[in-house]
């Protein structure tokens, strides 16, 4: 593979950014992550902010993450990845399944920001000590009936289809996904998931089959994967956690 792929995400943390970096991981393609380089090497914060202020050829992204390669930009998480996914191999082959693998990564974007939801719920500018009780309400909510909805949800796709992953019957992006969400929730929820993961087999054992893929396994041994810290979209709030 000729292409080299630029991701452009906050350095220090997964966030968002993690779901395209599965998908560049897990295909092993030649990638740099922009704003963890050097400035002496073109990257950095600096380098970032510079595309979001006057983007390429006056295609602004409104926020991280965001990929260029060859003078193209494609920006949000899900669509990224969908992009990569395509492009590398992992999605599936039919156009059916294809559609429905942007569908499910759409949704697994609503579920990220449900869990963002649950330290910051009145405003991302202000701090979690600010929004403390509120918080504690939003997060009771997202354990007791979001959580469910949304591991049922994948639970039943994933029964079925029947071949072990979302959408046709090899990994795609939608698969390192669900993988990055399981890891999400146990880091920021390990008390609810501990009482409710069993009852989504078919969604642990996905999470599983994708953690013992050979680039995975790689990348999740290396220092390349970032820590989940409580400065992510997943933080672990001992408070907000419960059964």
């Amino acid at each position: 593979m000729t292409e080299r792929f630029d991701l452009y995400y906050w350095p220090g943390l997964q966030g968002r950014g993690e779901f395209p970096r599965l998908v560049l991981e897990a295909a092993e393609a030649p990638y740099r992550d922009m704003a963890r380089l050097d400035e002496t090497e073109g990257g950095g914060v600096p380098a970032m902010m510079a595309i979001l202020e006057t983007g390429i050829g006056g295609r602004i992204p409104f926020a991280p993450p965001f990929l260029v390669e060859n003078g193209k930009l494609v920006a949000q998480a899900a669509e990224v990845s969908a992009w990569l996914g395509e492009r590398l191999g992992l999605a599936p082959t039919g156009e059916a399944d294809r559609l429905f693998a942007r569908t499910i990564a759409l949704t697994t974007a609503d579920l990220v920001a449900e869990a963002h939801d649950t330290h910051h719920p009145v405003g991302t500018g202000l701090y979690y000590e600010d929004q403390k009780p509120e918080a504690l309400r939003r997060a009771t909510e997202f354990r007791r009936e979001r959580m469910p909805k949304f591991l049922g949800w994948y639970e039943r796709l994933l029964m079925a289809n029947g071949s072990g992953f979302l959408a046709g019957d090899r990994l795609t992006y939608a698969d390192l996904g669900l993988f990055q969400i399981v890891e999400g929730l146990r880091y920021a929820f390990p008390r609810r998931m501990a009482a409710i993961e069993t009852d989504y087999r078919r969604v642990l054992a996905l999470r599983d089959r994708v953690a013992g893929d050979p680039p995975i396994a790689r990348y999740l041994a290396s220092p390349r994967r970032i820590p989940f810290n409580e400065d992510g979209i997943f933080r672990r709030y001992p408070e907000l956690d419960g059964d």
